[in-house]
């Protein structure tokens, strides 16, 4: 199945829904850092979300970015998406593992420890909307619905779910997104709350081989819903030599006139996809008199 975004509406247009399988995007992300277990399922739920909020996004420059720095192992996550679900993102430390919780799950409260989550909404405008909430779980799910609560005052619910084969290579993944229209109704809380509370995990539910279109339908059981448009979702990286340029220029003459003094040059590798760009001591020396 190829990644993509579902969206429909529903009870009668009170309800907004967004239901994503993000398989191959989240495996894609492994690879290219190599990540172990825990911190590959993290990512994948924090770039999930990322991609699923993406549709809240209006025009072709703007940007979500979701940031989580805790004091557990993983030290921290990074993932951006543009109006389209492209996303890409990273971990700090994607080496790491731990046990298994209680549950016999995947342990990314103790993986993330305690922290804080911002949201950074870049809109085009002369600054963008920056959200901060502090870590309610760890989960990123939890978190998320929180940060939605309490930054954007909207009703939400966000799940996220990646499962991880023997082989550690990522078998699912994907979530849902619901928000709540501003005027909506008591009956319109009260589907939302029945339509989730016996609902498998979403992992789960693609493993058996259900699309999103079929999540949604059994989240809102007999609606009469609104299926809208789809939108693929894809690990995007936006690097390049152009942009690496500017970040040496942005460290300032001096800085760099350090850096151009190695006979070798310089060598930057890109946080979102290891691509590595070298600069050579020429190649230094120009952009310092630039």
């Amino acid at each position: 199945m190829n990644d993509y975004i579902a969206k429909a509406m529903a009870h009668k247009g009170q309800i907004v829904v967004y239901a994503a399988v993000t398989t191959n995007t989240v495996e894609e992300a492994r690879i290219l850092h190599n990540m172990n277990p825990t911190p590959a399922v993290a990512l994948g739920r924090v770039l999930t979300a990322a991609a699923l909020m993406s549709q809240t996004l209006k025009a072709i420059n703007q940007t979500i970015t979701i940031q989580i720095k805790g004091d557990g192992p993983i030290g921290g996550i990074v993932a951006v998406t543009d109006y389209k679900a492209g996303v890409r993102g990273y971990v700090h430390n994607p080496f790491f593992d731990v046990p298994l919780n209680e549950a016999g799950k995947f342990d990314i409260k103790k993986a993330i420890g305690s922290g804080y989550l911002n949201v950074i909404k870049d809109l085009g405008l002369k600054e963008p909307y920056i959200g901060y909430v502090d870590l309610v779980s760890g989960e990123i799910a939890e978190d998320l619905t929180y940060y939605y609560a309490y930054s954007e005052q909207t009703p939400t619910v966000m799940n996220l779910g990646v499962l991880i084969g023997t082989d550690q290579k990522v078998m699912t993944a994907g979530g849902f997104f619901i928000q709540l229209l501003p005027g909506a109704s008591e009956d319109a809380i009260v589907a939302v709350e029945q339509g989730i509370s016996n609902l498998k995990p979403v992992s789960a539910l693609l493993n058996e081989g259900k699309t999103p279109e079929d999540i949604i339908r059994l989240i809102f059981p007999g609606e009469d819903l609104e299926i809208l448009e789809t939108c693929p979702v894809s690990y995007k990286c936006t690097c390049s030599k152009d942009r690496m340029e500017r970040n040496l220029m942005s460290i300032g003459k001096e800085e760099l006139s350090e850096i151009a003094e190695d006979e070798n040059g310089a060598e930057l590798v890109c946080h979102f996809c290891n691509k590595k760009y070298h600069f050579t001591k020429d190649e230094l020396l120009k952009l310092i008199v630039q």
